[in-house]
């Protein structure tokens, strides 16, 4: 795989294509739960493949299967140079979907449940803004350049984490600054569907699938941009991390049209 970096605060240099943690413990918060042994094996191929950055959430998971406790028994002790970010805020409401909102006086503690679960002295990158020493550096999630403006004058701030690069000011913002980029639902998420005639015309040219198409335009957008692309299967999995694509000047033409 040949995937360049990027470096997070100046000291946590990561490939720019990483792994969302979301789809290990069930593929959508209301669909049903999956087997932990194969989100285990997921993690385990995803660090072989050279994933060094991993994003997830205490949220992530329903009952006993949740994404942080299966990320800290598939890789710990972790690997040297492994990068975990997670995020702080929403909490789960009686139906169990992340629909409701931490105050700022419960926002240690969740992220003292995060060091719990993940087995871990410290947090690599937490989205929203906590203090105290327990994490490394800070990110913001959901923002426009306004507000992250806003946070940069409050806290130093190494990462956005937003549904879409759409907004390019914010985008062009991040690159200007050193910040990432990191959009999440990279591949539509089942909320956002991918243009797959688009994808697919690129996809049939190039020898590619339409899924490693979208990568790859997601990444030509900004160095700064990094991918999430998440999965609870081995084989998407492989897909996602595998391919060696560069897109051409007419390729990225023809999917910005």
């Amino acid at each position: 795989m040949t995937i360049n970096t990027f470096s997070l605060g100046g000291d946590l240099t990561v490939n720019r294509l990483g792994f969302g943690a979301m789809r290990l413990a069930m593929g959508t918060f209301d669909g049903p739960v999956r087997a932990p042994e194969t989100g285990i094996k997921v993690l385990r191929r995803a660090v072989e493949l050279g994933v060094n950055h991993i994003d997830t959430a205490g949220f992530y998971g329903r009952g006993p299967v949740q994404a942080n406790e299966l990320i800290h028994r598939a890789l710990t002790p972790y690997p040297d140079g492994l990068v975990i970010a997670t995020k702080v805020g929403p909490l789960r409401g009686p139906k169990g979907l992340p629909s409701e909102q931490a105050t700022p006086g419960q926002l240690r503690g969740l992220v003292e449940a995060d060091l719990c679960s993940l087995g871990l002295d410290r947090l690599d990158l937490v989205y929203l803004r906590v203090g105290g020493g327990l994490i490394r550096h800070l990110g913001v999630s959901n923002v426009d350049a306004a507000q992250l403006a806003e946070a940069r004058a409050i806290a130093p701030v190494t990462a956005v984490q937003n549904r879409h690069p759409g907004d390019l000011g914010l985008l062009a913002a991040c690159e200007k600054t050193g910040i990432a980029y990191v959009p999440y639902f990279p591949l539509g998420g089942g909320v956002e569907p991918l243009d797959t005639d688009r994808l697919g015309r690129v996809a049939a040219r190039l020898g590619a699938t339409t899924a490693q198409v979208a990568i790859a335009s997601l990444l030509a957008r900004s160095p700064s941009v990094l991918a999430i692309p998440g999965t609870g299967s081995l084989d998407h999995l492989e897909e996602n991390l595998t391919a060696d694509l560069t897109l051409t000047e007419e390729a990225l033409a023809d999917l910005r049209r």
